[in-house]
């Protein structure tokens, strides 16, 4: 898919790398692509390498066993994804871009980092977030603003309607905010898997609300537009 929606954020620095199935957008103060290349290898290599040894970790939709002696990386996958009853690759690319961004950070104070709509955001003003639902949604795009405060912050989405990711419902996005990209990507997941219908979008709310670490969340479905948390000015386009 093109991912045309890069074209929305304009920055000083912006830069793309793509490696296997992972293609991140990265945008900052300073240019740090030499040091995202070599970041972004290691870890890319920690979950090969670990799903190569452990091929279950990279196929199961359920919560995987903890295992003290993997990376960091694998760790912090098996634990937000275990918060809200998902396999670990549930939250494989909100944890690349959290792990980039840690190390990133030590570069420079504010960053961004995109993989398949998945957003790792460390701010120091005010952001516009703006998300794509599809050329054939009801509602296309919606977008919402961030306080720097509130920042940094995993910002990532789910849907049944556009890119290769599994969804067993039928939103055209949900997109959850949460204190990391990795936790959020996991419970993007399962929210989305939640609302298989209008009728359930409660539902998804309530969920998604109950899960320590959760700080937002917007469900689309149909001319269904929902959300609650840390979400403000939220528009939508048609």
């Amino acid at each position: 898919m093109e991912k045309f929606y890069r074209l929305w954020t304009p920055y000083l620095q912006s830069f793309n790398l793509v490696f296997k199935e992972t293609d991140i957008q990265i945008y900052s103060r300073e240019n740090l692509i030499e040091k995202a290349k070599i970041v972004l290898l290691k870890y890319r290599f920690l979950i090969e390498n670990y799903g190569k040894k452990n091929p279950l970790f990279l196929t199961t939709l359920t919560p995987y066993p903890e295992d003290k002696k993997a990376p960091e990386i694998i760790q912090k996958m098996i634990k937000e994804s275990k918060k809200v009853g998902v396999g670990p690759m549930a939250s494989v690319a909100g944890a690349i871009v959290d792990f980039i961004g840690k190390e990133l950070l030590s570069e420079t104070k504010e960053i961004i980092i995109e993989n398949g709509g998945d957003i790792f955001i460390k701010a120091k003003e005010r952001k516009k977030i703006g998300i794509w639902c599809g050329k054939l949604a009801k509602i296309k795009k919606i977008v919402f603003e961030i306080e720097p405060k509130d920042t940094p912050l995993g910002i990532c989405t789910s849907s049944a309607k556009i890119g290769h990711s599994l969804s067993f419902g039928n939103t055209d996005a949900t997109t959850i905010l949460a204190k990391n990209a990795t936790l959020a990507d996991a419970c993007a997941t399962k929210v989305a898997n939640i609302v298989k219908s209008e009728r359930d979008i409660i539902e998804g709310i309530k969920f998604a609300k109950k899960i320590p670490g959760v700080k937002g969340v917007i469900i689309v479905i149909g001319n269904k537009i929902a959300c609650w948390g840390k979400i403000k000015n939220l528009k939508f386009l048609v």
